[in-house]
Parts: structure tokens; sequence; C-alpha cells
């Protein structure tokens, strides 16, 4: 019997297989699994719990040469509790499994605990619990189970034709320093002991914002308070375009999105000159931004703090299909691309 390599299939249609393997839930309180950002199941009286988990591995995820261990203990909260977030839910709990090799020590693993214990008490999230075991390489994996209302939960299937596509915050900037981070680690490992470390100050927002990247949980606090609810959403943790996609195959719309209008930071910008690269493509397909992409009718987009988010396309008919306007005006098809853990293009 041959067998097919993941490599040849890809992450999504890898968790396509796992869903087809598994079946439909068969308990009616599961509302939602492997279709969006996070699962949602019934407690009862209205209520929901919200439930995801993601690991950090070592030289897939990260390298210990450049990434601070409390860096690191942040950054694991942090993605997990932007799930929970892209849910429109409050994250309230989580546990924390620990793959530590030989090399690690004691008070590496404290200073990775101090960063978890500073994530979570930022967002709220009560640590109970977890498991510690030998590994390989360093494997860091955290669930977070949230909370809701059940008439709260926003999915990534609601957009609707004529909706605007938002973004929270600025894109891009998590490769751009991804790709210095990668820079500096080749020129270590070209030049040994002669290997001086470059002064980054001037590109610290967009290292910080690959090493230890903030949820969007104050966003949707300040929908609740606005009475304002998406009409789809999902966080960006895989590139914009990725996630535009996952919208439009779940919502069966089109989508538009104006490459004039994306959001990118300065230091992204200087970023992508230094590699003689297009800053767009960081937008549109580098991951770990998470940032918020929603939807929402036009006529409601002034009930929201216009600082906080931008414009940057439009839901359409599914016939039309997942476009990208260029800045000359042209009209292509936009790829899904975007980081995928197998064949990917992370620390590995």
């Amino acid at each position: 019997m041959s067998q097919t390599l993941i490599t040849e299939i890809g992450e999504f249609a890898l968790i396509d297989r796992m869903g087809e393997v598994l079946g439909p839930a068969e308990d009616d309180s599961v509302l939602t699994g492997f279709t969006d950002d996070a699962a949602v199941y019934r407690i009862g009286d209205g209520r929901v719990h919200v439930a995801t988990t993601d690991a950090l591995i070592e030289a897939v995820h990260f390298d210990r040469t450049f990434i601070p261990m409390e860096h690191l203990g942040v950054k694991a909260m942090a993605v997990n509790v932007s799930d929970v977030v892209a849910m429109n839910a409050q994250p309230r709990y989580a546990t924390i499994a620990l793959g530590l090799p030989n090399n690690v020590s004691v008070e590496q693993v404290d200073a990775l605990y101090r960063g978890l214990r500073q994530a979570a008490q930022a967002y709220g999230v009560t640590i109970v619990g977890g498991d510690t075991t030998a590994a390989r390489f360093l494997t860091l994996s955290v669930t977070v189970i949230g909370e809701a209302d059940e008439d709260a939960i926003v999915y990534r299937s609601g957009a609707q034709p004529g909706d605007v596509l938002c973004v929270t915050g600025d894109l891009g900037a998590a490769y751009a320093g991804l790709k210095l981070l990668l820079e500096q680690r080749q020129l270590l490992q070209q030049e040994g002991e002669d290997y001086d470390p470059e002064d980054l100050s001037a590109f610290q927002y967009v290292v910080q914002r690959q090493l230890a990247p903030t949820a969007q949980l104050g966003i949707i606090r300040d929908w609740a308070e606005r009475g304002v609810q998406p009409h789809a959403l999902i966080d960006i943790s895989d590139g914009l375009a990725s996630e535009v996609h996952h919208v439009c195959r779940q919502s069966e719309t089109g989508a538009l999105v104006y490459a004039t209008a994306l959001p990118i930071a300065l230091e992204t910008r200087d970023a992508a000159d230094r590699f003689r690269e297009d800053v767009d493509l960081y937008a549109l397909f580098g991951g770990e931004d998470y940032e918020l992409l929603f939807t929402l009718p036009e006529d409601q987009l002034d009930r929201l703090d216009d600082t906080t988010f931008v414009a940057v396309g439009e839901v359409t008919p599914a016939s039309a299909g997942v476009r990208v306007q260029t800045p000359e005006g042209d009209m292509v098809d936009l790829e899904s691309g975007g980081y995928q853990h197998f064949g990917g293009d992370g620390m590995e």
C-alpha cells in the first residue's frame, strides 16, 4: 500500500482528513470543532466553553539561541488566548504540557514559567495544571479554556456578501522579525566564535512582534462595550491570505482584498527593504501577527473605535472567487499560501 507524505497535502488538508476520519461529533452539546479557531461546546444556562490547544516546538517554531525563555512563555500563552479571542470569548483557564531535553536548566524553566505567569495574569487566565516529561527537543503545549454566552460566539462561517473585511493592528511585522532573527542565526552559524551580534534596536518593534506577540483580548472587550458583534471572525496566525480563504470557505463567499489598504508598520517596510522583498507579501502571507480579521456591514463600522482597525476589502459572492486588487488596479487571484507547519518556512 502506497503512503502519502504529509508534505504532499499540507497542514490544512491534513486537518480536513483528521475530521473525516473522526466523523461528526455525536454529542449534540458540541457546536463546532475542526472548522474554527477553537472548539465550542455547551455547558448549560446559555453558556459555552471554548477550548483550544497549540504547541510550540523547538527548531520548528522557535530557536533558543534568540528567544529568551520568558518571551517563549509569553508567546505560548498568547497564541492560545488568541484562538479563544477569535471566537469572541473570554479566556479563563490553562494547562501546560512541557517536554524537556537534558540541556534545559531549572533556572530556564523558572524563566519560562515567569513568562507564562505574566501572560496569564495579563489575560485573566488561571493556570490549573499540566504535565512534564522528558523530550529530545523543548516542547511547550498549552490548552486554554474560555467562556462566553452561546449567542456571543462568532464563527468563521458568518461572513455575508457586502460585508467589509477588516483587520486590527498592522500586518507582516512578525514575519519581518522572523526574517531578521533567521539572518542573525545564519551569521552565527557562518562566523562561529567571530560572530558579533548586530544591534537590532532599529527593528525592536518587529522583533518583539515575533518573540512575544499580543492576543487582541482588549479589542473584543471593546466590541462588547460598544454592542458590536462581527459576522465572521478569525485570528491572523498563518497570514492574511490564508485566513481570508478560511473565512470564505466556511461562509461560502468570495472576497476582494485591496493591496493598497494593507496596514503595514514602518519597521516592517524597512525590514522588507533590507531584504529587497515586496512588503505586501509580508502582509498577505507572513504569519504569527495574531491580529484579528473580521467582517461587518459597512453601516456598523462607525460604532467601532476607528483607531483599532482598518478596512482592507469586501466580502463578495462565492462566484467572484478570492481576489486581490494590486496597487496598479489589476484584479488577480489571491492564493491561500501562508505559514504551514509541514513544509513551511518557520525556524526549521
